[in-house]
């Protein structure tokens, strides 16, 4: 392959430089908080110059969001069991374990001081509602279709990931499969 098709292959350098940045600013949320870490701490734990970020993002803010909205965003594909309680246990240990991987926790945190952070920390956050209450409608659509009740998008939220989130955001225990299950149990 020469050097003009490698530069014209989707994903090269500008993906991994991507993912290099998405890493950095992850990391240093789980290290510093918050608030507490400028772009050029990013480039610099990234290896990139500064003046790459500014380019593509902006400004701190957005590469923030970008970052939140990327990693919490993740459209995994929706489980399909064959009855309403079978997927949304599924649903609900596959958020828990989007929530409590390695990023998880810090991600997270950004999610909530971007929420706190002006307009776009605002359209952030409900951008990433408004994937989540998605992803869930089509389990409940789906449900209703098969003839099974089923309860609304808030309540699914406030009784099955809500209390996910808690958890993982103040370090109240694992989230087993157990403890899934009964929240699902519990709504339904």
């Amino acid at each position: 392959m020469n050097e003009r098709e490698r530069a014209r292959r989707p994903g090269g350098r500008s993906a991994r430089v991507g993912a290099e940045v998405h890493q950095a600013v992850t990391d240093l949320i789980g290290e510093r908080g918050y608030g507490n870490f400028t772009v050029r701490d990013v480039a610099a734990r990234a290896g990139v110059a500064d003046s790459s970020i500014y380019r593509r993002w902006g400004n701190l803010e957005t590469l923030l969001t970008d970052v939140a909205l990327t990693r919490l965003n993740a459209r995994s594909p929706m489980p399909d069991t064959g009855s309403l309680a079978g997927d949304l246990r599924a649903y609900a240990a596959q958020v828990a374990r989007e929530i409590t991987g390695p990023d998880g926790p810090a991600v997270l945190h950004l999610a909530v001081a971007l929420s706190n952070s002006g307009q776009q920390g605002m359209r952030a956050g409900a951008d990433l509602r408004a994937e989540r209450t998605r992803q869930l409608q089509s389990v409940l659509d789906r449900a209703r279709e098969r003839g099974e009740p089923a309860p609304d998008t808030l309540e699914v939220l406030d009784h099955v990931l809500a209390p996910m989130y808690i958890r993982v955001l103040f370090g109240m225990g694992p989230l087993t499969q157990d403890y899934i299950d009964g929240l699902v149990t519990r709504l339904l």
